[in-house]
């Protein structure tokens, strides 16, 4: 699932393409969109808050959207825009957007398109709504007031669940907002903790230390476009963990384990090394597991 640095990424690049322009059209292929025209509104910048995706109009309106598993927001330079060996290659891509069966939305500007696919949640809603949705998640790890409140209202918010699941308090999105399982994955791995200790067992210097490394690593991915836990941006390994069970660890060579954490209904994969991490997930049979397959998601490495 794209986490709060992919979102970050995605806001930038269609700021890019479309702030400061006026939409010449739109098409929205959800239900409940379905006869809605922001034809004739300026694109203002896009504000981001977690997982979530504010692209804000002028005239006070506010396209909502949340990426969930797959989703993604891909732009185009207009094929008369483009310059002329370009513009057949631009004209195809078009025609598929528009085409494409996943398609959830077009935006028109006069020079650029942007493309939605297969998007979890898409809304038009006022701007003055916008606080409602943002009142329900805990505090942004990537937002710029992190450092001087948002890391201690983390940390309150993770010390007042103390015998849940430590991964599964990261992944609540109510607790802390923007982290997902590559993050959580790889930096608890990073810091020798396992995911499923209870809260109440890991110190709070470690719990500080997991999500300042968190913060600096995906402002860094929110940039490169590139999500590496590693430090690297494409040159060399980008991950320690994630998505690599079966395989060994590249610390100690044991194998990396994959297990679900969470609520029935609502579980999530979670990826550790158990001589590294000290343990077993509780729900961890001991079998061998085979190595996943990667596939890519929204232009980034995804699993």
């Amino acid at each position: 699932m794209p986490e709060g640095d992919t979102i970050v990424w995605t806001a930038r690049r269609l700021d890019a393409s479309l702030s400061g322009k006026v939409l010449t059209r739109t098409d929205f292929r959800v239900p409940s969109l379905a006869t809605t025209d922001l034809a004739g509104r300026e694109s203002l910048p896009v504000a981001t808050y977690g997982k979530h995706l504010f692209h804000r109009l002028s005239g006070g309106v506010t396209i909502h959207s949340h990426l969930k598993m797959e989703g993604r927001w891909s732009t185009l330079v207009a094929p008369h825009a483009a310059p002329p060996r370009e513009a057949k290659r631009l004209e195809t891509q078009v025609r598929r957007a528009e085409r494409g069966h996943t398609t959830r939305a077009l935006l028109y500007v006069s020079d650029a398109l942007a493309v939605a696919s297969k998007l979890g949640l898409l809304d038009v809603i006022p701007t003055s709504e916008e606080q409602a949705i943002i009142g329900r998640l805990g505090p942004d790890i990537l937002a710029e007031s992190w450092p001087e409140t948002g890391l201690d209202a983390a940390l309150d918010n993770l010390r007042g669940q103390p015998q849940r699941l430590l991964g599964e308090a990261l992944l609540d999105q109510r607790n802390l907002a923007g982290l997902g399982t590559f993050w959580i994955s790889e930096m608890l791995f990073v810091h020798g903790v396992l995911p499923w200790l209870a809260v109440a067992e890991v110190p709070e210097e470690a719990l500080r230390a997991v999500l300042d490394d968190a913060r600096r690593l995906m402002l860094a991915s929110a940039t490169t476009g590139v999500q590496s836990s590693t430090g690297r941006a494409g040159d060399g390994e980008t991950k320690r963990v994630h998505a690599r069970s079966g395989l060994p660890c590249v610390r100690c060579t044991d194998t990396v384990r994959v297990a679900m954490i969470g609520e029935s209904g609502r579980e999530r994969t979670l990826f550790s090394c158990p001589t590294c991490q000290g343990g077993y997930a509780p729900n961890d049979d001991r079998r061998p597991q085979r190595p996943l397959v990667e596939r890519p998601v929204g232009g980034r490495r995804r699993v």
